[in-house]
């Protein structure tokens, strides 16, 4: 087996565990006696975590419908539910339509009535809902800020639910009258509900001035409206003691530990070490790259033959004017502290298929490196570094033909990266 298979192979694993058709119909509840099934899905499993529900309650008729959001080209052919793809990471038209949507069915939703919140990573940007005062451009204008700032996933997040009226437990709130199942696959560093989708439906432990402080913590630049916003008292999330969370349940059906247990038995099958840094990493992706990189080279110096694996969300913080996601930064700067070393060889990928990219369904969902990487690259005349230092891994790694491509995969546990240390 070449080096690419063995890894391709590790990522389909993964992606394959976190699948809503493996790991959604056994949470799947019962559908109410005699009132409506109302299912508000969304992320980048929305349109998925819809089909498999829709499969399983086919019986129910017009008792049946819901909306359903994801991102664009992430879209499933449903029947009862609607379906809307939405931009991502940049929210849309089309995301504040499918928000207003979702508002509207669960204010809508009566006593007999069962709300089933279908919740992935990417919900956040789908579901896009601005408080009073605000616009969508107003919203837009302090995502493209927060991405770029090298905030990590829980800090945008708290800022974005101190701008909204669906996030940060508002859809909960406005579904009060009838019973709450929300069913979700993680996509964030320790699975923390709150954070998941910016936490629609649970309690938020977070603050207005949590979320000024985040903004003046990066320096952010953003419009006069946001700032009014997040100084208004009305604009507070709910909060923990809240009643309007008394009949509402909450399950993770999927997490990054799952689809790495799934990886792990692959591992050991393979005859190789497992060396587990966790599925809730964080930081900054280059740096991170080159710390792997050293422990690599300790392992294969030690002798041991082992995959290197480790998941979780890093970031950028973006400098230069190139493309690429952290996944594809972080491999190019593990390349590049590698040195072209024999028989080490890694794989980094977002288990959604998409590595940061301008939001299309066919942007790249990470990169491959090998002791081959940096001398092809050479004879191409291309510089590592200065790819590196314009945050252009994509631009880099489409030179060598080591993207790795996989379309929509239909699910969301984030990162997933993988380093195969063998003997030279």
């Amino acid at each position: 087996m070449t080096e690419r298979a063995l890894l391709d192979g590790l990522f389909r694993t993964a992606i394959a565990a976190a699948h809503p058709s493996s790991c959604l119909p056994q949470h799947l509840p019962p559908p109410p006696k005699s009132g409506r099934l109302i299912v508000l899905a969304a992320g980048k499993a929305g349109g998925s975590m819809a089909e498999v529900a829709e499969a399983a309650y086919a019986g129910l008729g017009d008792r049946l419908l819901g909306i359903a959001v994801a991102r664009q080209g992430y879209g499933r052919p449903l029947r009862s539910i609607s379906m809307i793809e939405a931009g991502h990471p940049i929210p849309d038209a089309a995301g504040l339509q499918a928000a207003e949507a979702a508002l509207e069915l669960a204010e809508g939703a009566g006593p007999d009535d069962l709300v089933l919140v279908l919740l992935s990573g990417g919900a956040s940007a789908n579901w896009i809902a601005p408080a009073r005062g605000l616009t969508l451009t107003d919203k837009q204008t302090v995502t493209r800020a927060l991405l770029r700032s090298g905030a990590n996933i829980g800090e945008i997040n708290t800022v974005r639910k101190h701008l909204s009226r669906i996030k940060g437990g508002r859809l909960a709130k406005l579904a009060r009258q009838s019973g709450v199942l929300t069913l979700a696959i993680s996509d964030v560093p320790g699975d923390d509900p709150a954070v998941i989708g910016s936490g629609p439906t649970v309690a938020d432990p977070t603050t207005l001035a949590d979320a000024r402080a985040i903004l003046t913590r990066y320096k952010l630049d953003i419009p006069a409206a946001v700032t009014r916003a997040l100084a208004d008292i009305a604009n507070e999330s709910p909060k923990p003691n809240d009643p309007v969370f008394a009949s509402g349940e909450y399950k993770l059906v999927a997490r990054p530990a799952d689809a790495f247990r799934a990886v792990e038995r692959d591992v050991r099958l393979l005859g190789f070490e497992l060396i587990m840094l966790g599925d809730h990493m964080e930081g900054e992706a280059r740096e991170r790259g080159a710390e792997h990189a050293r422990l690599a080279r300790e392992l294969q110096a030690a002798g041991r033959r082992a995959i290197i694996l480790s998941g979780g969300e890093l970031t950028v913080t973006i400098r230069g004017r190139g493309r690429g996601g952290p996944n594809q930064e972080y491999a190019l700067a593990l390349a590049v502290a590698l040195q072209g070393t024999p028989g080490i060889a890694a794989l980094a990928g977002d288990t959604d298929g998409t590595d940061g990219g301008a939001g299309s369904p066919d942007d790249p969902a990470g990169a491959v490196i090998n002791q081959t990487t940096l001398e092809r690259s050479h004879l191409l005349g291309l510089d590592p570094a200065h790819f590196l230092a314009d945050n252009d891994s994509t631009g880099f790694f489409t030179r060598l033909g080591d993207l790795v491509e996989t379309g929509p995969t239909w699910t969301n546990v984030n990162d997933f990266r993988a380093i195969v240390v063998d003997t030279p």
